[in-house]
């Protein structure tokens, strides 16, 4: 997940405020990009692979613990190179490159039409050089997916020399919510009817809401360090507290507020949940009973004070 794909051992994505470790050597998978190395030493030049992925992140309407992941990688051979012209190591790396963006730019327009794109630089350990693809839709740009050229590195310690090749990366329910205008990515999970009967195979259609239930917003505050003590907390760590206590029935947790005591030098924050469930209306007795489980949570959990 991590050693073979060049990640650094300092590497956000390491930590445990983003993974979920079973343990200090097991850890679940993070992305798709896992298997890459995998097949490559198994002589695979081309390959799609997807599944569930999982990842300690932020609570919104665009973020879930879980999610599906595919990734795409194609490895080129000599007589591909050759015929192409493509003779010098500069001219390979242009010709891979170029090979990937026209390929990923015909996969966007089948799915999204003759959309506005654009390329950025980005960076991810396993490709270089990397990139990133937007697109302009419905008035705004989106970021769709990452790729880039597969690493020097990883190619020759999965036995294959210096033959270049791609690989990119996409979120699936990431690519359904813009396509199909799905507001929260909770509703994949959900078991609705209302929502599930709304698509067909083969079928783009926009989605229709069928509920409109009103939030119920509930704060809560703590201080997060002691005098001359450095902070452990993480936004990370308070998100799964709350998802361990409310499921899907939280919507968003948001740093709303931070205080730091002019005497004591101790940080304090103040979070905003939002409760709201997309079947039915929350009664103020059951977000109570929730928000009292996480401010217990919290303090046992966490470690923290509560103002």
């Amino acid at each position: 997940n991590f050693d073979s794909l060049l990640i650094p051992p300092d590497h956000v994505s390491r930590s445990k405020s983003d993974t979920y470790y079973v343990n200090k050597e097991t850890v679940l998978r993070t992305h798709t990009s896992a298997h890459q190395t995998a097949l490559l030493k198994e002589g695979v030049d081309q390959f799609l692979v997807t599944g569930d992925v999982y990842r300690r992140d932020e609570i919104d309407s665009s973020h879930y613990p879980i999610f599906h992941q595919m990734e795409g990688v194609r490895m080129f051979s000599n007589d591909e190179l050759i015929k192409a012209g493509a003779i010098s190591t500069n001219d390979q790396l242009k010709y891979v490159e170029q090979d990937l963006k026209q390929g990923l730019e015909g996969m966007v327009r089948t799915l999204f039409g003759d959309v506005e794109m654009r390329w950025g630089i980005d960076y991810f350990p396993f490709t270089d050089p990397s990139f990133e693809l937007e697109i302009y839709f419905n008035d705004e740009w989106l970021e769709v997916l990452g790729c880039g050229v597969v690493h020097r590195d990883i190619v020759k310690a999965v036995g294959r020399g210096d033959q270049p090749g791609w690989a990119f990366g996409l979120g699936l329910e990431r690519l359904a919510m813009i396509l199909f205008s799905i507001p929260d990515i909770r509703l994949f999970w959900s078991k609705d009817e209302r929502f599930h009967s709304q698509f067909k195979s083969g079928e783009i259609i926009t989605f229709q809401a069928y509920s409109k239930f009103p939030p119920c917003l509930k704060d809560i505050s703590f201080w997060t360090s002691m005098p001359d003590v450095e902070s452990s907390f993480h936004l990370n760590d308070l998100n799964e507290v709350v998802r361990d206590v409310a499921g899907d029935l939280v919507e968003k947790v948001e740093l709303i507020d931070e205080f730091v005591h002019p005497k004591s030098g101790r940080s304090s924050n103040c979070f905003r949940i939002s409760y709201r469930s997309m079947d039915r209306s929350l009664t103020n007795e059951e977000v109570d009973e929730l928000q009292e489980r996480v401010r217990n949570e919290v303090v046992d959990k966490l470690r923290v004070e509560l103002r």
